[in-house]
């Protein structure tokens, strides 16, 4: 299935405003009002907090992770610049956060999403104190004699002393981000990454930036507050695809049709599709190629033509809206839509086919290249219900006008669009 440039580049537009808007702002800084300028130390703890107490409301553990690491890396610098400006000290803590914020990030990027409430979740915490320890004490070099003086030779590597940021954490950050794009990256039915991929890949860009600009502290804090933003956005965004979306589909879900219904206008179609026989196909080949059937043919619902616009109901049950359509293009759209779902052969792995695709072939076709253990081939067909919306009926009564209309074609001998 080709991906949908569209739904690809659309989550990227709110990183790409909030990255050149934070740049716009800071070319303007002298420009600005005082009182707008005096609250910017101030954002990124608002925040920055803000994002790692949602995270934990929403039991978001990657995000969690990423808030709290760079609230630490935040307040650790400006515990450094209070103690030591421009010493030592403040140059152990900004090569620290360099290494373990993208490293801390590449982590729990690299495992499963688990939420913040998990079992023996308090080695995440000994974890933070072990870094923060370790932070300490290798900033603390030549201040006691716990310490020594190794690490102040150390930061002068060449690896750990390419400034503004040092090359090891140029790597690290760059491996983080590409982690964070891979996570992100769009697979079929969806066609679109979801938010908070998109937000962790947006965080570590911008976090980079602000590492470049740390010389300038309104300039560092101005892109950390950025890194916040990005990621409290897409757990925003997030938030709302799991309430209006239906994750196995990737369609939008019962919720946002209910939503859409009262804003349609006096002229639209509704459709009711049910998957036919589907209780069938659970019963002989089991529950996963019962999800397989739901998302083929929500893969082909969402390229309905017409106008329409489809949604998953619940169950083997959608509905497609056609709003401000005729019901002749509704039709054409539907019948369409029912072809090419009943034309598509959905093959059935065997169970004991390799998954090497060479190796199933070889398997599949002998010396003679007769055929020996093909694949099941699956018929997919749908029924439809189709209701347009008529005089003082409202969208709700023309919803079940299309459900009893999809009734009548099941009774019909099912595979048809009836109105």
């Amino acid at each position: 299935m080709q991906l949908d440039l569209f739904r690809i580049s659309r989550p990227l537009l709110v990183p790409v405003a909030l990255i050149v808007g934070t740049a716009l702002t800071l070319a303007a800084a002298p420009a600005l009002p005082l009182s707008l300028v005096t609250i910017g130390p101030a954002l990124p703890w608002l925040v920055l907090i803000t994002g790692t107490g949602l995270s934990v409301m929403f039991n978001r553990g990657r995000a969690f992770i990423a808030f709290l690491s760079l609230l630490a890396a935040y307040a650790g610098i400006g515990i450094a610049a209070f103690l030591g400006p421009q010493g030592f000290l403040e140059h152990a803590v900004f090569t620290a956060i360099t290494l373990l914020v993208p490293a801390n990030i590449l982590f729990a990027l690299l495992y499963a999403e688990r939420g913040v409430y998990q079992h023996r979740n308090y080695r995440w915490w000994l974890i933070a104190a072990s870094e923060i320890i370790a932070v300490a004490w290798v900033a603390s070099a030549g201040r006691n004699p716990l310490s020594g003086t190794f690490w102040q030779d150390l930061l002068e590597h060449w690896l750990l002393n390419s400034p503004p940021t040092p090359l090891a954490g140029r790597i690290l950050i760059a491996t983080a981000f590409v982690a964070a794009v891979w996570r992100a990256w769009p697979a079929p039915p969806a066609g679109a990454p979801r938010p908070l991929d998109v937000g962790m890949a947006s965080l570590v860009a911008a976090f980079y930036i602000a590492c470049e600009w740390f010389a300038t502290a309104h300039a560092f804090g101005a892109f950390i507050t950025t890194a916040g933003a990005l990621l409290l956005v897409a757990l925003m965004q997030e938030s709302h695809r799991l309430a209006f979306y239906d994750e196995l589909t990737g369609l939008p879900g019962r919720r946002a049709l209910e939503e859409r219904l009262p804003g349609l206008g006096p002229q639209c179609v509704m459709a009711m599709i049910d998957v036919d026989h589907f209780k069938k196909f659970n019963d002989t080949h089991g529950h996963d190629i019962g999800d397989q059937v739901l998302k083929l043919v929500a893969a082909r619902l969402a390229q309905v033509s017409g106008g329409g616009t489809a949604y998953r109901y619940g169950g083997e049950e959608f509905a497609v809206l056609f709003p401000g359509r005729p019901l002749e293009d509704a039709l054409r759209a539907l019948e369409a839509l029912r072809a090419s779902i009943e034309n598509y052969g959905m093959k059935v792995r065997s169970d004991d086919r390799p998954r090497d695709g060479q190796a199933g072939s070889q398997q599949r076709t002998g010396p003679a290249g007769i055929l020996s253990s093909p694949d099941k081939v699956l018929s997919v067909t749908v029924s439809i219900g189709v209701a347009e919306r008529k005089a003082m009926q409202n969208p709700a009564e023309v919803l079940r006008a299309a459900d009893k209309a999809l009734y009548r074609a099941k009774e019909g001998g099912r595979n048809r669009v009836s109105r």
